[in-house]
């Protein structure tokens, strides 16, 4: 199969199994959700992150070197490889949050709390987490990649699925894109960094305050408008800053 349309393949994949399992993750191990409601991740509306796609991307062209790891015995060649798979989710994942944080003011995840995190952005803690996810990548899927691949080859249908997927995810991405450009403005209007997390639960609140319905698909969509609910932020985090002040 050609390489394009296996990257696209393996990007579908990666990034709506990549929302299940933060799907998952907030419903049940995150510390950001004492509530344990469901929380849609990421910020385009539908079911996929982007980052889980391109990670998955990248493990699959890491994999595909492994041949080519000589450091002395086969025990070295894996520790190597599945090293440089948890150090390439962790760049990604650097860039990802780079771009959003300094480009859009807006913090798409936060580990300033974690131990060795680097500008709240990347941490060990979730560097292992790649390299986990690595490793059960490397020996329980892409052995069985060239398999998938081979039955999408054969089965047109699936291909007009992942077709249709990536026309969805176009639009949503530019729906996206105008929502992060706009929370930039606000972030700048009022000097605050915009903590995606962080907001979606204060809408989350806002309407089950008020009884209204919350779009689990749609999170900043409220009976109040964004301006709003980002200057509540702002008055929130002063709020914050001044009670550590008293506290020292």
């Amino acid at each position: 199969m050609n390489i394009l349309l296996t990257l696209a393949f393996l990007f579908f994949l990666g990034s709506v199994f990549g929302w299940v399992l933060e799907l998952l993750y907030r419903r049940f191990l995150s510390k950001n959700n004492p509530e344990k409601k469901w929380i849609n991740p990421g910020f385009c509306v539908g079911p996929y992150l982007p980052l889980y796609g391109s990670g998955l991307c990248v493990l699959y062209l890491i994999a595909g070197i492994s041949d080519y790891i000589r450091f002395g015995s086969k025990l070295a060649d894996t520790v190597v490889l599945l090293l440089a798979m948890a150090t390439a989710m962790t760049v990604i994942e650097y860039i990802a949050g780079l771009i959003s944080y300094k480009g859009f003011h807006v913090r798409l995840w936060d580990y300033t709390e974690e131990r060795g995190n680097i500008q709240g952005i990347i941490c060990p803690k979730f560097s292992l987490f790649w390299g986990i996810l690595g490793v059960v990548y490397y020996y329980l899927v892409h052995p069985n990649i060239l398999d998938a691949l081979d039955w999408l080859s054969k089965n047109l249908a699936s291909s007009f699925f992942i077709g249709v997927f990536y026309g969805v995810f176009v639009i949503d991405l530019v729906y996206s894109a105008n929502l992060i450009t706009k929370l930039r403005r606000l972030s700048e209007e009022y000097q605050v960094v915009v903590h995606y997390e962080e907001l979606k639960a204060k809408i989350r609140s806002y309407q089950a305050d008020r009884k209204s319905k919350y779009r689990f698909f749609q999170p900043f969509r409220s009976d109040g408008t964004l301006a709003e609910h980002i200057k509540a932020m702002k008055a929130s985090i002063e709020e914050q800053k001044e009670k550590l002040k008293k506290e020292k």
